[in-house]
């Protein structure tokens, strides 16, 4: 019912274990809480025992603890209308991400991202799908203050029980080229939508601030000299 995700890199030695586990416990924790409360909702727009109030109170709960946003328009729409849309928010998969402090690693971090609809979401952006030629863009980048470690809790079941056909919820168009070598030669390889930027994109979204010790990537044999991975 509940998937960890986390980079097969990001490693300790035993004594920091401790530690480790209540930031996922944390996590693990906020996404039952969540999904306690979204359940109930689904459940109450399912059986469409639903009154103005009532209307007013899961759009809230979706925009203040699931950082939904609604196009300006939404209150012009008929009551059934807006049901509709409410039910879509609210029935699909969660994802808690624990992010750390830009420290100046290289990768992505957490953004609000305006897509070609108009539409607002929170998003895991990675540096090759920034536009470099683009000064605000990188403007933007260059200031991030969080860095996406690759600390994920999920919630892939909706409130039947049922699991999401995660395939509905992947943004296709957020396939991009990175630029690669073998044998000394430059390549150009098209990635299809990454597991965080892309194949989860109409997942709802919360993102954590969690403590540094949770992030030791071993990307080189250096990094093993790092204090996070030395036994005392």
């Amino acid at each position: 019912d509940i998937i960890f995700i986390k980079n097969i890199d990001n490693v300790v030695v035993p004594e920091h274990e401790a530690e480790l586990a209540i930031s996922k416990k944390v996590l693990a924790g906020l996404l039952l809480e969540l999904q306690q409360k979204a359940f109930a909702y689904a459940d109450q727009l399912e059986r469409n025992d639903i009154n103005g109030e009532q209307l007013h109170e899961i759009k809230t709960f979706l925009e203040n603890d699931l950082n939904v946003r609604f196009l300006e328009s939404f209150s012009s729409f008929s009551i059934a209308e807006q049901l509709e849309i409410l039910k879509d928010k609210i029935n699909r998969p969660i994802r808690i991400c624990g992010m750390v402090k830009n420290e100046g690693e290289p990768g992505g971090g957490p953004f609000w991202i305006r897509d070609a609809h108009d539409h607002i979401s929170l998003q895991i952006v990675e540096s090759a799908q920034v536009d470099t030629s683009d000064e605000s863009q990188m403007a933007i980048l260059k200031n991030s203050t969080h860095f996406n470690p690759v600390d994920l809790v999920c919630g892939v079941r909706n409130f039947r029980g049922e699991k999401y056909n995660l395939l509905n919820f992947v943004d296709t168009k957020q396939g991009f080229i990175t630029q690669k070598t073998e044998d000394g030669k430059e390549l150009k390889a098209l990635e299809l939508p990454g597991l965080w930027n892309g194949a989860m994109a109409f997942w709802n979204t919360i993102f954590v601030e969690v403590p540094l010790l949770t992030f030791n990537p071993v990307k080189t044999v250096n990094d093993l000299l790092k204090p996070a991975h030395q036994v005392t």
